[in-house]
Formats: structure tokens, sequence, C-alpha cells
């Protein structure tokens, strides 16, 4: 017990922590709490991003599989899924059914084949803008609170500065009322501001490279669900639409 209570007080930030005044202390636990959120973030969504990619890739797999009949995979909408793909075909296919339903319904033709449901390259395009929209949607999914790492890689340093200026600003304090200042009073405050810069830079790098890692992730999955979106779009469109031979 005694070594383990000899290494914390021979910690330097605890040092530091333990000799600041009050003010001190608030930057302490405002740069321990936005790296402890910081890492929180990246780790959740590093995690969920896996998650995406992995649910995403094994749907996909399985519409390749049935492309001769797009619609022929279930969709269960009671249950709420973390998969972009997914989701992105059940848009797919409410769209294509309700336009065939659309189309069947307003039929005047009489032959067999000609009342036989087809898609219109309106209908084609109104279906494209359907998935637009929700692969947009979809791609929140990864980057929602990103801009909290955004702060946190401003507001660390600054947070670290304020730290060294008040250090500093409390060290010049100490000398100026007493000629003989004792060094435990310099050195807390010296050892202030030193601790709160490596703290603030100790926030602000590793919150860099989770925003800068998620941000490229972010974007890469949304080409990927475009390619997506484009390879259902054509297998409907090779499916359903009606060619004109005239």
């Amino acid at each position: 017990m005694s070594i383990h209570y000899s290494l914390l007080v021979g910690n330097p930030f605890i040092n530091a922590y333990l000799n600041s005044d009050l003010f001190g202390k608030l930057i302490f636990i405002s740069l321990i709490v936005a790296s402890l959120v910081s890492w929180t973030l990246i780790i959740y969504k590093c995690w969920l991003t896996w998650k995406v990619k992995k649910s995403s890739r094994h749907f996909q797999s399985l519409f390749e599989k049935h492309q001769l009949d797009p619609l022929a995979l279930s969709v269960d909408q009671t249950v709420e899924q973390i998969n972009p793909f997914l989701n992105l075909y059940a848009i797919l296919k409410k769209q294509v059914m309700d336009l065939l339903r659309k189309n069947r319904h307003y039929s005047v033709t009489i032959t067999p084949q000609e009342q036989a449901s087809y898609l219109s390259s309106a209908d084609v395009s109104l279906v494209e803008s359907h998935l637009a929209t929700g692969a947009s949607a979809q791609n929140q999914i990864l980057e929602n609170h990103l801009f909290i790492l955004s702060m946190i890689v401003s507001l660390g340093p600054f947070l670290g500065l304020l730290g060294t200026v008040w250090g500093i600003l409390t060290t010049f304090g100490e000398l100026q009322n007493h000629a003989a200042a004792d060094n435990h009073a310099v050195l807390g405050g010296i050892s202030l501001a030193l601790a709160t810069t490596v703290l603030g830079l100790l926030d602000a790098i590793p919150a860099l490279i989770g925003y800068s890692y998620l941000k490229s992730t972010a974007r890469s999955f949304a080409t990927e669900m475009e390619c997506f979106c484009n390879e259902m779009l054509a297998s409907v469109e090779l499916h359903y639409r009606k060619v004109d031979l005239r």
C-alpha cells in the first residue's frame, strides 16, 4: 500500500494537481474529462464502423446472389438494425413495389404481356432520388458526434495554454508577494504550467488522429453506399424497366 502511495505522490501530474489552486484544479479536471470523452467516442465509433462495414458487406454478398430477382430478399422492419445496406435495400424495395402497384392499378392495356408491371425512366429516377436521400441519412450513422472530436482538437491546446499562463501568473504572484518565496510555491506554479500543457497536447493529438481516421472512413463508406445503390438500381432496372422497341 505504501509503495502505491509513494508512486502516486511521485507522479508529476498528481503533484501538480495537488499543489495547484482551485482554478488550476478546474483546468486539470476539464482536461481529464475532455480526454475521457475523446477516448470513449473514438473507441465507440471505431467499434460502430467495424460493425457497420461487416453487416453491410454481408448483406451486399447476399444481394449479389439474388440479382436475378432483386426484390426477393425479406426485410424485417420491426427490428432496428445497424446495417445501412439493408436499410437502403428496404427503401429500394418499398419504392419499387409501390410504383409497380401503381403502374398495375392504372394500366389500361389488355394483353397479358402489356399488363405486366414495368418501371418507366421516370420511375427509376424517382427510386434513385429516394436512395440518394437514404444514403445521406445512413451516412450520419458514422458521422454523428464527430464534431466533439473536432472541438477537443481545438479546445485541448487552449485549455493547456490557459493552465500554462495561469501557472506562470501564480508563480510571479508568489514571487511578488514574498520576496523570499520558498521553492515549493515557485515549483507548484511551474509544474501546473507544464503539466497542463502536456495534458492539452495529450487531449488534442489522439482526438485529431481519431477524427481524421473516422472522417476518412465515413467518406469511404459513403462511396461504397453509392456503388451499392447503383448496383441495386441496375439490377432493378434490368429486371423491371420496360423497353420501347418502336
